[in-house]
């Protein structure tokens, strides 16, 4: 699909239209929104059915979801928000979506709806227990490379493009660039945000298309005792510039075993709601690579903590959150190996997640298309999801061997340059963690409803 095909598509649904009446009152007509965009979903396989579930909240005032898309019209710059709102709500979830499951049928393989890379290897900081920081300033992708990527995206219907590493602000030039030549995608990087200054705003500005979820471990001394003295202060900087500028931004976290009560803190997220986030992608530690540090992970007690708590604040507080593992009863399971998303790294190696370093595909070799149809990808369409419980849905995680299976049967490589990991150890280091999960969560889905479960097993089917 080319871009007058998507222009086209944004007139048939009467876009300008409606924002134009929201813009005029939005408190009376948010409600009016979402019945639009449940019409213009009529089968609620994209935006509707996310729309469908909000319905009701959104017409009280004082509904967090309410207040949460009011602040999108109070807080945001008005050219930003529109275009967020068509490449994101209209060509990457309705006109891409619809796109993506036309090649999904057409091949027999997964294809994703966001794609993640990683445009350099190179950071400023030195977090502890992150894989990248043995590679140093060693991998780029080019420039030419990364807009290779995004245009093959497109041909199957990706219109969402998420940055990470490293920290891919190092490449802002680039970044702006692309977002430049690819007005009609979005694009969201995972930051420590100690880099974003009032000239890498006024581009945001300017281009309109891009969003940082800025990495955030907790309050000060969290932050700053695993990113380094000042980190705290730096990214905090970041966030008033953005606000101050009216620009989107989230949060992204990751929770381990000694920030956990903090990360999943009434306090904390007031704190980052007060500053302007909008979003919180949230992460749980993965022992990944030689440099890991195991006992950052999370006991079972501890995630079953932030499965509870993150359920609470989507009744109570005006921000959207995602869980990256706690989430599968929404997602259908693990949405990785191509499902909904996929990885590629600095060295340009295309892996199933940026959790899962094995790869049987290098961009810089195959197209996009021959990777999703490689023995590894394969593997992952064949198999998901992984367990009917959806809130055990990852191969590494939750699932013990799973990967391990994976690999072995697709003739994958560690895409660890310096040391490389068998699939088998990388495994071991989770067990113990798998095992207890898995009692927790089945407890846990027990109490979940007959008719939710129906519905992730529904969404489960590609």
């Amino acid at each position: 699909m080319g871009q007058r095909s998507v222009g086209d598509s944004l007139k048939s649904f009467g876009i300008k239209r409606t924002l134009a009446y929201l813009n005029a009152d939005p408190e009376k007509n948010i409600p009016k929104l979402v019945d639009w965009l449940i019409k213009i979903d009529k089968e609620e396989k994209y935006v509707g059915a996310q729309a469908k579930v909000i319905k009701d909240a959104v017409s009280d005032p004082n509904n967090n979801w309410f207040r949460l898309i009011k602040s999108l019209w109070v807080d945001i710059d008005d050219d930003v928000r529109k275009k967020a709102f068509e490449n994101f709500v209209i060509n990457s979830s309705v006109v891409g979506a619809k796109q993506q499951k036309k090649a999904r049928e057409k091949g027999g393989h997964n294809v994703p709806w966001a794609i993640l890379m990683d445009p350099t290897s190179a950071c400023n900081l030195h977090c502890i227990g992150c894989w990248a920081a043995e590679y140093g300033n060693k991998l780029n992708m080019g420039y030419d490379t990364l807009d290779s990527i995004i245009s093959q995206g497109k041909e199957l219907g990706v219109y969402f493009y998420l940055y990470s590493g490293g920290e891919p602000l190092v490449r802002k030039k680039d970044i702006v660039r692309l977002c430049e030549k690819h007005s009609d995608c979005m694009f969201l990087a995972f930051t420590n945000g100690t880099l974003i200054d009032g000239a890498f705003a006024n581009d945001m500005l300017r281009v309109r298309n891009f969003i940082p979820a800025i990495s955030v471990e907790g309050f000060e001394q969290a932050t700053d005792s695993r990113r380094g003295q000042g980190t705290y202060k730096a990214l905090t900087r970041g966030m008033e510039i953005l606000k101050e500028k009216k620009l989107p931004f989230g949060i992204s976290c990751c929770y381990t075993s000694r920030n956990v009560d903090c990360i999943g803190s009434d306090e904390f997220f007031d704190d980052m709601i007060g500053r302007g986030a909008k979003f919180a992608w949230m992460f749980t530690y993965i022992p990944v690579g030689a440099d890991a540090v195991p006992e950052l992970m999370v006991s079972a007690e501890q995630r079953a903590f932030m499965y509870c708590q993150l359920r609470a604040f989507r009744q109570t507080k005006p921000i959207f959150t995602m869980d990256f593992w706690n989430d599968g009863e929404f997602a259908g399971g693990c949405i990785a190996g191509g499902r909904r998303y996929l990885h590629i790294n600095a060295n340009g190696d295309i892996e199933p997640c940026a959790f899962i370093h094995y790869s049987d595909s290098n961009i810089h070799e195959k197209t996009l298309l021959e990777a999703l149809e490689s023995p590894l990808f394969m593997q992952y369409h064949q198999n998901q999801p992984f367990n009917d419980n959806m809130l055990r849905p990852c191969p590494l995680l939750d699932n013990q061997g799973r990967l391990a299976d994976m690999v072995e049967k697709s003739g994958a490589r560690s895409t660890e340059l310096i040391n490389p990991e068998d699939a088998r150890v990388l495994c071991a280091k989770c067990k113990k963690a798998a095992d207890a999960w898995a009692v927790a969560a089945d407890q846990l889905w027990g109490k979940v409803p007959r008719l939710a479960k129906e519905k992730a097993a529904k969404r489960a089917i590609i």
